[in-house]
C-alpha cells in the first residue's frame, strides 16, 4: 500500500483548519471534494479516521497516529522539492511578526532568510499576535511568530525570554494604593497574563492608560503613568525594573515560536525547514 500524498495534505489541512469546510478552501477544493478524498484514504487505510461529537468531527485513536506520520511525510516531501529546487526559487514570502520582537528576534530572522534564499521578496507585516494568526490561518502570510501556543500548526522555537514589570524612573508604586497599569487594547496575550497574575495575588490596581501598539505603551510608561509587563527586551535601559521585592507576583517566561500555515507556497516551505535545522 502506498499513501497517497495528495490526499495526506488534504487531512492535514483539515486538522490544521478545524473543520471539512476551512480545510476545503485551504487546498482550494469543494467541500464534497474534500469529503470524497477522505472517504477514500479511509478506504485505502481500511481505518475510520474521523468520529462526530456534536456538530463537529474530531480524529480517531487511528486519526490521530496518521496525523503524527502525514506531517513528517508531508515536511519530507516538501523538503526534497525545495532543496531540488535551491536557490532558483524567487517570488514572495509573508511574513507576520508582533511589535515585541520587530527589533529583536526579526533581524536575525531576515539576515538568515536572505543567505537561504537570496533571490526572494520578504514582505512583513506588524500587527497583533492575535490578528496575525488569523490572517495566517486566512492564507494571507505564510508564516508568523506568536508567543501563545497553537499547536495545530507546526512550529519552531525561536527564543525564550522573562517577562517583567517595568515603569519609569520617577514613578512611584505606593503598595497602600491600586496599581496603576498600563496595557495593549484586546486582543492582548500580554495584557491577559498581567491581569491574570495580579489577581491571584491579590493585588488591586487599575488600568490608567491603553494602548494600540507597543510605542504607545513606552511612551506612557516613560511618562510615569504606570506599570507595564512585557518581555525584557522589548523596553530598554531607560526602564526600571519592579520585580517581587517590590511586592509584584514574578512572570512567566514567554516563548516565541515560528509557526506556518497548513498550506504554504514552496518558498514558505523550504524557508521554513531551512530554519527549523538552523534552531534544531
Amino acid at each position: 500500500m502506498n499513501l497517497d500524498l495528495e490526499l495526506l495534505r488534504t487531512f492535514v489541512a483539515i486538522v490544521e483548519q478545524d473543520s471539512f469546510a476551512a480545510g476545503a478552501e485551504s487546498v482550494h477544493r469543494t467541500q464534497s471534494a474534500v469529503t470524497q478524498q477522505m472517504q477514500r484514504l479511509e478506504v485505502q487505510l481500511d481505518k475510520t479516521l474521523f468520529h462526530k461529537s456534536g456538530r463537529k468531527k474530531t480524529l480517531t485513536e487511528d486519526g490521530l497516529k496518521l496525523l503524527e506520520y502525514s506531517r513528517r511525510l508531508l515536511a519530507l516531501n516538501d523538503e526534497a522539492c525545495s532543496a531540488i529546487a535551491g536557490s532558483t526559487l524567487t517570488g514572495e514570502v509573508r511574513l507576520g511578526a508582533p511589535a515585541d520582537v520587530a527589533d529583536s528576534i526579526l533581524p536575525d530572522l531576515l539576515q538568515r532568510f536572505s543567505k537561504t534564499l537570496p533571490n526572494i521578496r520578504i514582505s512583513i507585516d506588524v500587527r497583533r499576535t492575535a490578528f496575525l494568526m488569523q490572517a495566517m490561518k486566512r492564507g494571507e502570510i505564510n508564516m508568523t511568530i506568536s508567543a501563545k501556543e497553537h499547536p495545530e500548526y507546526r512550529r519552531i522555537i525561536l527564543r525564550t525570554s522573562r517577562m517583567v514589570w517595568f515603569c519609569s524612573d520617577s514613578y512611584h508604586f505606593d503598595r497602600t494604593q491600586p496599581l496603576d497599569l498600563i496595557v495593549a487594547d484586546e486582543p492582548s496575550f500580554l495584557r491577559t497574563i498581567a491581569l491574570d497574575h495580579l489577581n491571584d495575588a491579590g493585588i488591586n490596581f487599575r488600568i490608567r492608560y491603553i494602548a494600540p501598539s507597543l510605542p504607545g505603551i513606552r511612551a506612557a510608561v516613560l511618562a510615569g503613568m504606570g506599570v507595564t509587563a512585557r518581555s525584557e527586551e522589548v523596553m530598554g535601559p531607560e526602564f526600571r525594573i519592579l520585580d517581587e521585592a517590590d511586592g509584584l507576583p514574578r512572570l512567566p517566561d514567554i516563548t516565541y515560536k515560528m509557526y506556518i500555515g497548513s498550506s504554504p507556497n514552496p518558498l514558505a516551505r523550504h524557508l521554513f525547514d531551512s530554519l527549523e535545522k538552523m534552531f534544531s
